[in-house]
């Protein structure tokens, strides 16, 4: 997850990290992937039950739960087990976590063991009880899942009447007092939308926007050929950076992240270095604090049934589940072959990852996404959009 808006126009800084001792406990949310210890964001699965069915879930969710699905009292076991490793944020998901009958109750209990809770939902169950039920539960932040003007949206989630729910969610939210952003998952056939969907955050004033690349995983994996081609990915980017630049001139308070190809964060790195070489140095130390792809290290999954995961795009390789070792246990073996891999990987990258110059703030871009696209796990990501040029460690920096 990289915060373009505030690296681009500098209002983040070495300082600011630095002024919470690059702690996952101590700091605020929004720098936690600086963090030195690493303790990871839990993305949490709690059914997979959906009342959508979007062309690119990676979940792969049905209409009904997933058979199998964690218990109540084992649920309430896994919150603690992660508030025993001191994990700095749960993320509920799905499915549509909504539709899961505990979810509040879940959400209290997370709270009361100090864990920060979000919530990622598709809008469309909440109305202005259920915002207050959210704000209520502790939530700090909902993200919102919007993936393009109206006619797109209805079409990639499978429901007419979908983007206008999700839109008076994002309404009903902000006047329940909850934080909340929006989530775009960029493809082929929603390219066209991205400045309509960044002229929607302007028009409604939403703070937050996540452009999400796509994940070769589940439902997305069968779209994968929708995947956006390095030049029309390069566009997206520059495009990204444009608004950016736009709404801090205007003095615009909006946040935009992309998120799943850590490439961005050495176009970023080449961006700044164009336009201001001066801040080229701190931004690269920031980028390499980040650390590129976290998975495995500072980003986590569990699944409905318990089982973990490196990240929420990885399902078909199982680390340990829950029901049979805690959280804490699973994340910190690495006598497991892949686990070890993941947490120290750049020796086992492909070639040109282990010799480009910007390895250590992408670390071999999704892993999943690689798997799925060549057989291998420690396969290239076809989704690196940097030329042979860009990445020689022999060019000046």
């Amino acid at each position: 997850m990289l915060s373009v808006s505030r690296l681009l126009n500098g209002s983040l800084s070495e300082g600011d990290v630095l002024r919470y001792g690059r702690s996952s406990q101590r700091g605020p949310a929004h720098l936690l992937h600086f963090s030195a210890d690493k303790k990871p964001v839990v993305a949490w699965n709690i059914t997979g039950q959906c009342n959508l069915k979007c062309m690119h879930c990676y979940a792969s969710a049905t209409s009904k739960p997933f058979a199998g699905e964690l218990t109540t009292a084992e649920c309430y076991k896994v919150l603690d087990d992660l508030a025993a490793y001191k994990v700095p944020s749960v993320l509920f998901s799905g499915g549509e976590p909504l539709m899961r009958p505990e979810l509040f109750e879940f959400a209290d209990y997370a709270r009361q063991l100090g864990l920060r809770t979000v919530l990622s939902t598709n809008g469309t169950l909440i109305d202005s009880a259920m915002a207050l039920r959210i704000r209520e539960a502790g939530f700090t932040y909902a993200g919102i899942s919007l993936d393009g003007t109206e006619p797109t949206h209805d079409r990639i989630r499978g429901k007419r009447g979908a983007f206008a729910a999700s839109l008076e969610a994002i309404r009903r939210l902000r006047e329940a007092g909850v934080r909340t952003g929006l989530r775009f998952t960029v493809h082929a056939k929603n390219l066209q939308d991205l400045p309509a969907v960044f002229d929607l955050v302007e028009e409604e004033e939403i703070p937050r926007i996540c452009v999400y690349h796509l994940g070769y995983a589940g439902r997305g994996g069968g779209i994968s050929s929708f995947d956006l081609t390095a030049e029309e990915t390069r566009a997206a980017v520059d495009y990204i950076f444009q608004r950016c630049d736009d709404f801090g001139r205007r003095g615009l308070d909006h946040e935009v992240l992309t998120v799943g190809n850590h490439t961005d964060n050495a176009y970023l790195y080449l961006a700044v270095e164009k336009r201001d070489p001066a801040r080229a140095g701190e931004l690269r130390q920031l980028l390499e604090w980040n650390g590129g792809n976290q998975s495995g290290i500072a980003i986590a999954s569990i699944n409905p049934r318990g089982t973990v995961h490196a990240d929420q795009f990885s399902w078909d390789y199982s680390l340990g589940n829950v029901r049979e070792r805690p959280f804490g246990e699973i994340w910190a073996d690495t006598a497991h072959p892949r686990m070890a891999i993941l947490k120290d990987r750049t020796a086992h990258l492909p070639g040109r990852c282990r010799a480009c110059r910007f390895v250590a703030m992408c670390n071999g871009n999704l892993r999943a996404r690689a798997e799925f696209a060549t057989g291998d796990f420690l396969g290239m990501d076809p989704s690196c959009y940097l030329t042979d040029a860009e990445i020689r460690p022999s060019r000046a920096v």
